[in-house]
């Protein structure tokens, strides 16, 4: 079974999503502590912090998708923003590199770290 890749920009856009969803169940939790003003306060906070933390996320994807380079995809013609050497497409997860040292090599995020020489 192989390792399930997907593109850059809807990585972060998940993870953003999952810590809105943190940040209801965790103020969801402190209505459990309704006898405790200032434990289901602390969680009600925590909670806000997640969405703050989400909106933050949002925001810098955002501004980090507007640097984007957009390409169209050659397998589903589909237009496409790229972060980096290599990525994949949004719809279809072909891979796409503008480098032409990478192409028909075998796909891997491991071209997009800075090399140490």
């Amino acid at each position: 079974m192989g390792i399930k890749y997907s593109s850059k920009i809807n990585k972060i856009r998940t993870f953003a999503l999952s810590l809105i969803f943190i940040g209801v169940i965790v103020m969801y939790l402190g209505l459990f502590f309704r006898t405790s003003p200032i434990i289901m306060t602390l969680f009600m906070l925590f909670g806000m912090l997640f969405l703050v933390a989400s909106s933050i996320v949002y925001f810098w994807i955002g501004t980090l998708s507007t640097r984007a380079v957009q390409v169209v995809c050659p397998s589903c013609g589909k237009v496409t923003k790229m972060l980096g050497r290599v990525d994949l497409c949004m719809f279809c997860r072909e891979p796409l590199t503008l480098n032409r040292e990478l192409e028909g090599k075998e796909f891997d995020e491991k071209y997009n770290k800075k090399r140490k020489s």
